[in-house]
């Protein structure tokens, strides 16, 4: 390398949800930056990239919406409709641990005008009719807490802003980017990346901030929210921390520890092994191949766990 070249770009932290607050406003956030977790996710099944860039966004949603909450097991957000993808589904343990994936019509999504690069994907054209669906199983819980929310909106954004408008009855202000970006070493890769602004209720602290119009302070905080590019919100480069303070600079934010992602499936030989002894001699017999084995993919991870004949025996599953 010459002494004129130019130095390559310094990546900030990544793979990570950042709880911050708005101190001179009442508002907290979660920002959420994904790389290589996310391209692993939407690259592994070689989705069209209008199907990946909707699961990505999906991704980032799931990210912001788990930081809220406190649980132990796993948050699953899931879509249904009746459009070219007619399922979304991405769920993210307590540990961090991600993984995703989309049902769809691969001839109906190519009659679907894609929009521009850095654009959102409109949830109307390629979901259709639907609904969002979220699900806590908490680990040492006998039931599960689940709300389902119609898909109103013409983005995933749009969705959520509209069920907590609604449902929670929080002020709140989402924006959310997935998009493939071409990186230093020429290899196109995908990132994901979000923000959730949500305005505290006064016994949370508003009430606190002396000489502070809370409505005005609100509006502010979404309009300079609304300021971040897709790109920004991308930017391997752009620091979570530099990205904020770009943002509320003049409020003053403050950050806390950051939860990291990771791409890591929850499928195992003995759940597929579960499953399997549940299920009636009708449905084995669809599912054995012409020697008796059964062989099953991973629908998230496509690990794939093969069954012979004795395998089945031994698991009481073996009817011949």
């Amino acid at each position: 390398m010459s002494d004129s070249a130019a130095p390559a770009a310094v990546r900030g932290p990544d793979d990570l949800i950042q709880p911050f607050l708005v101190e001179q406003a009442g508002v907290r956030g979660r920002l959420v930056r994904i790389g290589s977790v996310a391209d692993r996710i939407l690259s592994r099944h070689q989705y069209p990239e209008p199907v990946a860039r909707l699961l990505g966004e999906m991704i980032g949603l799931t990210g912001l919406l788990a930081a809220m909450l406190k649980y132990d097991g796993v948050f699953t957000l899931q879509t249904t409709g009746d459009g070219p993808v007619s399922l979304l589904v991405v769920d993210m343990g307590s540990d961090g641990a991600l993984r995703a994936w989309a049902q769809y019509d691969a001839d109906a999504v190519a009659r679907v005008d894609a929009p521009a690069t850095g654009e959102n994907i409109d949830v109307v054209r390629m979901l259709g009719n639907g609904q969002l669906v979220f699900t806590v199983d908490h680990s040492h819980a006998k039931e599960r807490y689940q709300g389902v929310v119609a898909l109103e909106g013409r983005t995933l954004a749009e969705c959520l802003q509209h069920y907590f408008q609604q449902s929670e009855q929080i002020a709140s202000a989402v924006r959310l980017s997935a998009n493939p970006r071409e990186e230093a070493d020429g290899a196109t890769r995908w990132r994901v990346g979000g923000v959730l602004l949500q305005r505290l209720p006064e016994e949370a602290g508003v009430k606190d901030l002396e000489g502070i119009d809370a409505e005005d302070a609100w509006r502010r905080s979404v309009i300079l929210m609304s300021s971040v590019s897709n790109a920004e919100l991308c930017d391997p480069v752009l620091t979570p921390y530099e990205l904020l303070y770009r943002l509320f600079q003049e409020e003053g934010v403050r950050v806390y520890a950051a939860r990291q992602l990771v791409d890591r499936c929850r499928c195992s030989r003995e759940r597929v092994e579960t499953v399997l002894s549940s299920m009636t001699p009708e449905q084995m017999a669809e599912m054995t191949l012409e020697d008796g084995s059964i062989e099953v993919t991973c629908q998230f991870c496509d690990r794939q766990y093969m069954f012979t004949r004795a395998d089945l025996a031994a698991l009481g599953a073996d009817e011949g």
